[in-house]
């Protein structure tokens, strides 16, 4: 019985491999010019250039069916399915740089070769949704069919930039060049607070796309809030410990309740929204017991001196005040 491994060489380019009793040699390899594609829910295909040109029973396009994970040298790989197929080898790799990662998308560039020696570069784009796993690591859940996904995996230490921004490096060699270039992947989103330990960073709401990391308790001081992250490596023993400050301006209005406003590197400035039980504290100050957006005690609490209450937040001082209640509540649409 004949069997066919399908396989990546060095430029990108599908590679079939025959053996078997049917097989003319014990041992048939053939190179297919031509180009991978991403189609619906995210299936593999290979598209062969000039068919005809490579010989006998050479269809136009190969499809495949897999898993796709991310290597350590931070490549593509689809583990192939086994079931109802008379092939043997277990995996394609896919060589390529990421250029970009959107919040539900990630692109990568994919560098190829004909036989005659021209170079070319084109794009896959693997839809999906951004989360954070168990250990803190960047994740991508690539989109599947009927609800389903896989998942490519960032094994490494991210960062959060000057502009709020999360980031992640990592340098691959190039075994052609021999040599090695460092890569970085830029994430747009903005940071958000829902429990006391657990810190968010929002790409997409509406997709789910978003870093829920597990930390420690917070630190909310007049102008910042502070979080502890432990990132935890396959290839490490300990967490990675990452310090993560967002400074701001805390507000209260009306219509919203409390909030930190963060300036971003776009300008944008975007609130982190809390509820909060307020009393007056010494010397004038407001002491406030944080809640999420659910009355949830955060476990928080925080004293804001009057001088930055400003705005809102002199008729919010008033209206404490007038109650004889020692303890007010602040939310959304609150009475005051």
């Amino acid at each position: 019985m004949e069997k066919i491994r399908y396989e990546v060489d060095p430029h990108n380019r599908l590679v079939v491999v025959r053996s078997g009793r049917r097989a003319r040699l014990s041992r048939f390899r053939k190179v297919l010019s031509g180009r991978f594609r991403i189609g619906k829910n995210n299936a593999l295909s290979y598209h062969i250039k000039s068919p005809v040109h490579h010989g006998a029973n050479i269809p136009h396009q190969v499809k495949f069916k897999g898993k796709w994970s991310l290597t350590k040298n931070h490549n593509l790989r689809l583990t192939l399915n086994k079931w109802g197929r008379r092939t043997f080898g277990d995996s394609l790799t896919i060589k390529g740089d990421i250029i970009s990662a959107n919040k539900n998308s990630i692109l990568f560039a994919v560098t190829s070769k004909t036989k005659e020696n021209t170079r070319s570069i084109y794009v896959l784009d693997l839809k999906g949704a951004w989360q954070a796993d168990k250990s803190n690591r960047l994740t991508f859940r690539v989109k599947k069919e009927k609800g389903k996904h896989d998942i490519l995996t960032f094994d490494g230490v991210w960062k959060v930039d000057k502009n709020y921004r999360v980031t992640y490096s990592y340098e691959r060699a190039h075994l052609l060049r021999k040599s090695k270039k460092m890569h970085t992947i830029v994430l747009q989103g903005h940071w958000d607070i829902k429990d006391k330990s657990r810190l968010s960073y929002v790409l997409d709401r509406n997709t789910n796309s978003a870093f829920n990391f597990k930390t420690g308790l917070g630190f909310f001081s007049d102008n910042y809030i502070k979080y502890e992250v432990g990132i935890r490596l396959s290839e490490r023993r300990r967490p990675v410990k990452r310090s993560i400050t967002l400074y701001g301006v805390w507000k209260i209005r009306k219509n919203t309740g409390l909030t930190f406003e963060i300036k971003y590197g776009d300008k944008k400035i975007r609130a982190i929204t809390f509820r909060a039980n307020a009393s007056f504290a010494k010397n004038g100050a407001v002491f406030l017991r944080l809640r999420n957006e659910l009355g949830k005690d955060m476990g928080v609490s925080i004293k804001l001196s009057r001088k930055i209450l400003k705005g809102e937040g002199e008729a919010f001082l008033k209206a404490l005040r007038s109650k004889r209640e020692s303890n007010f509540f602040v939310g959304a649409g609150g009475g005051w």
